[in-house]
């Protein structure tokens, strides 16, 4: 009894800080018209969609935020943090949703250089003042074929250590339905507009969006 006690009152603990950190991470409603910038890859271009069916667009009918889609097919995080200072210039977001590291993984990079490139990136932007949610990205690992992703675990660490809220597990799920995707590793039109509302649901939950 004492030890199902102790771990009662442990797992109460956990749950507390949890909690304690979620009402931490609450951020400030970004307004319409503001300028928000999605930095990442192919996902957040939109290959795989036609025009205008991309996850940013998408985002930007449903908010009335200026979405500037600075996704490129191909990116890696090293790429996305050597452009990002000119992106920050030139537009001067309010908000900044990072995705990035897929071609990393897919390209067996240094776990190590990845996570600090995307540390890096999610400092720069909170230097210019400019809040952030970091989306998590599914590893690489030998059950993707069979439709078993999850989110890489640095995410997690790196939303943690930085204050910074995540939108954990959407990409995920997205790409482990086959009805959702274009080809192995990128989503479909249906995809992405499912993606967009994991995301909205989640900048909603930290009050990024009223």
């Amino acid at each position: 009894m004492q030890r199902m006690g102790a771990g009662l009152l442990a797992a109460c603990g956990l749950w507390a800080l949890s909690a304690c950190s979620e009402r931490a991470l609450v951020a400030q409603p970004v307004p319409a018209g503001a300028t928000v910038l999605a930095l990442g890859d192919s996902l957040t271009q939109g290959v795989g969609a036609a025009a205008a069916q991309d996850f940013p667009s998408l985002l930007a009918d449903s908010t009335g935020w200026h979405v500037v889609n600075a996704g490129v097919s191909g990116d890696t995080s090293a790429q996305a943090l050597a452009r990002l200072p000119s992106l920050l210039a030139q537009y001067q977001p309010e908000l900044v949703i990072v995705g990035i590291g897929g071609n990393d993984f897919l390209r067996r990079q240094s776990t190590q250089a990845t996570k600090a490139n995307v540390e890096a990136i999610v400092r720069a932007c909170l230097d210019a003042k400019a809040q952030v949610l970091l989306v998590g990205v599914p590893e690489v690992n030998l059950l993707a074929s069979t439709g078993w992703l999850k989110d890489h675990a640095m995410y997690a660490e790196l939303a943690q250590q930085l204050g910074v809220p995540l939108l954990a597990g959407a990409w995920s799920e997205v790409l482990a339905q086959e009805r959702l995707r274009s080809d192995q590793v990128h989503a479909n039109a249906q995809g992405y507009a499912e993606f967009a509302q994991l995301l909205q649901a989640r900048l909603r939950q930290v009050g990024l969006l009223a």
